[in-house]
């Protein structure tokens, strides 16, 4: 698949945006995704020019971000400091341009920053491409407070790989997750949130009950999970700016679980077992109004919500073994889309609406991977002792989830690979983490 960006004339991110003027247009640099190897595109970012002397550290950090964000992705490789033959000191000055195509750089990213007197950040940057000697789209300025530089410097990376890539970028986005610590056999789990790179870790919950497969509504500001703090599965609904949480749908005898927001972000689809029995169950968050959307002797669980709400694919072992189902989201004739060897869990739609990803077991062994959305082009991304519960970046186009090791001392941790199996990567988070669900880019 062949992406080129085309220069972008105008950017609507809000009130954190705003055009840097007297900046051309130029391009296309491409790059070529396909689902074999490809050759990263090399690209270099000097430090970012410091406009005063409160921003000295920022512009430092703020462009050693960037170039994590680019090169985590796989499809980019940085050329270092000590090969470059030029230096930025002056945002304004013309680009050497036979400097940087000396080093073999496709492209250069070139930023400055200043704080004000309130502290608050002003950070702007130009994307040059360096074989046309020409920019890419105009330059952009965003501004924020001090303490969050990090999602300053994740915005110009999103704003650079959407440029270069054709596709939306995923860098300014978070994590929620379950944190784990102590032995294997008696951990004690809670709730975290974490920018999508492991950084700025932050605790929801206590460890004094365990707490199970957070989601993210989609706008990012609550999550779902079910704990066991009644000793029952239950699912709540935390709300991240108050801290307030409150449970939903509490039938005595019964037990609630996999629960996922629906586009809208007004319903939620989960699994509810009562009297022997699991079914698929849909609730009105403004009314508290249940629907049965399931009604079978089998166990129907994981369910998730096509992007446009219409679909619902899920989890049922209605033939025999675990297998992948879709059905109308508001319920009806189910039809089965795995069929290949091994048990099938945890399907995931995708944002594009264009793969479901999902959990395999097969000969000892478990894998994460994707089919269309029909069941068509099975594709196994992993293998491992134990790999489960993807989650998709906002761009679909990349997989969180959770790897475990084996033996007595094993324990889970966060991976995310590339739809295409490329760039198997650890993501950097101190201690044992486990269901990890991606949010939708921050506003």
């Amino acid at each position: 698949m062949l992406r080129v960006l085309t220069p972008l004339l105008a950017l609507a991110l809000g009130a954190m945006l705003v055009p840097a003027a007297g900046l051309a247009q130029g391009g296309p640099l491409r790059i070529e995704i396909d689902e074999g190897v490809i050759e990263p595109l090399p690209f270099a970012v000097p430090d970012f020019v410091a406009e005063n002397a409160a921003a000295a550290e920022f512009a430092r950090n703020i462009a050693r971000v960037v170039a994590a964000d680019l090169a985590g992705t796989g499809l980019f490789r940085e050329i270092p400091a000590e090969a470059h033959l030029a230096r930025v000191t002056n945002f304004a000055s013309p680009v050497q341009y036979s400097d940087w195509k000396a080093i073999n750089a496709q492209a250069l990213i070139t930023g400055a920053v200043s704080v004000d007197g309130n502290g608050r950040l002003n950070v702007k940057f130009r994307l040059f491409d360096i074989y046309s000697e020409a920019p890419l789209g105009d330059g952009l300025q965003f501004g924020g407070s001090a303490a969050n530089w990090r999602r300053v410097a994740h915005k110009v990376a999103d704003q650079v790989y959407a440029r270069i890539t054709g596709e939306g970028g995923y860098f300014d986005s978070r994590v929620v997750f379950v944190a784990e610590t102590g032995p294997k056999n008696a951990r004690q789990k809670r709730l975290a949130i974490m920018d999508y790179d492991g950084a700025n870790v932050q605790y929801l919950t206590d460890a004094a009950s365990i707490v199970l497969a957070p989601r993210f509504s989609p706008t990012g500001d609550r999550v779902l999970y079910t704990s066991y703090e009644s000793g029952f599965p239950r699912i709540y609904v935390l709300d991240l700016a108050t801290g307030g949480r409150r449970g939903l749908d509490d039938q005595p005898g019964s037990m609630t679980f996999a629960p996922r927001f629906a586009p809208d972000g007004r319903r939620v689809v989960f699994s509810l077992a009562q009297g022997g029995n699991t079914d698929l169950y849909e609730l009105d968050l403004g009314s508290g109004r249940r629907t049965r959307l399931t009604s079978a002797p089998s166990i129907e669980t994981a369910p998730s919500y096509s992007p446009d709400g219409r679909q619902i694919v899920f989890e049922s072992d209605r033939s025999g073994v675990p297998q992948i189902y879709v059905m109308p989201a508001s319920g009806g004739e189910a039809r089965r889309i795995s069929f290949g060897q091994g048990r099938y869990g945890t399907p995931v739609w995708s944002p594009r609406g264009d793969y479901i990803a999902f959990t395999k077991q097969h000969q000892g062994r478990f894998h994460i991977g994707v089919m269309r959305t029909d069941g068509s082009e099975e594709r196994l991304l992993t293998a491992s002792f134990l790999d489960e519960g993807p989650s998709w970046a906002p761009n679909g186009r990349v997989i969180m989830f959770t790897r475990e090791s084996a033996g007595a001392e094993g324990a889970p941790a966060l991976f995310s690979v590339d739809i295409t199996g490329r760039n198997l990567r650890r993501v950097p988070v101190q201690g044992s983490a486990s269901d990890p669900s991606w949010s939708p880019l921050l506003p």
